[in-house]
């Protein structure tokens, strides 16, 4: 389905686009690795490509941009406090890690993964002020979209080289696209 945000429930589409392409193999490092290397957030990444691969929306840089103003104060503020607390229990302080914090661990990153669908459902209502395209979404602009994503995040880290990313990038980039029907 090619198309603008269905009247249902465009957070909950969303949503689910993300859970079906990061199942997918080799889709989570992909994503992790970018997360790592660049900085890209990851629920930005995967909300852009469901706007082009489901939406027939292809946002601008500019619009990246304005997507990342939207997200980024929950992102900075409660999603990677989240993260940070989870993955500091994989190697301690003591009694970390150990069967004694593993419990906690596991609240706090499905607190994380809840914070992540807040971000989503932030990003879904921003997108659906965005026009669809006339015309089916390409693979290449769907790739473009992407490295946009990637390159604001390189940016915010004061880089700008995306050469040793883009495998990374296609590898969502396909994903999404065969995601479309």
């Amino acid at each position: 389905m090619t198309g603008a945000l269905s009247p249902g429930d465009p957070a909950a589409e969303s949503w689910a686009f993300a859970l079906k392409i990061y199942a997918q193999p080799g889709i989570a490092e992909a994503c992790l690795r970018l997360q790592a290397e660049a900085g890209v957030d990851v629920m930005m990444l995967l909300t852009a490509a469901f706007a082009a691969a489901r939406c027939g929306i292809v946002l601008s840089p500019s619009d990246i941009a304005d997507m990342d103003d939207t997200c980024r104060p929950w992102r900075e503020q409660i999603v990677r406090p989240l993260r940070a607390l989870r993955v500091a229990l994989k190697a301690g302080p003591q009694p970390a890690p150990g069967p004694v914090t593993e419990p906690l661990r596991a609240q706090i990153k499905a607190s994380e993964l809840a914070a992540e669908r807040l971000q989503n459902d932030l990003l879904a209502a921003w997108l659906q002020q965005k026009a669809p395209a006339a015309r089916a979404v390409t693979p290449d602009e769907l790739s473009a979209v992407l490295r946009s994503v990637v390159a604001l995040a390189l940016q915010g880290r004061g880089g700008s080289d995306i050469r040793n990313l883009l495998p990374a990038i296609d590898l969502v980039a396909a994903a999404a696209q065969h995601r479309v029907g």
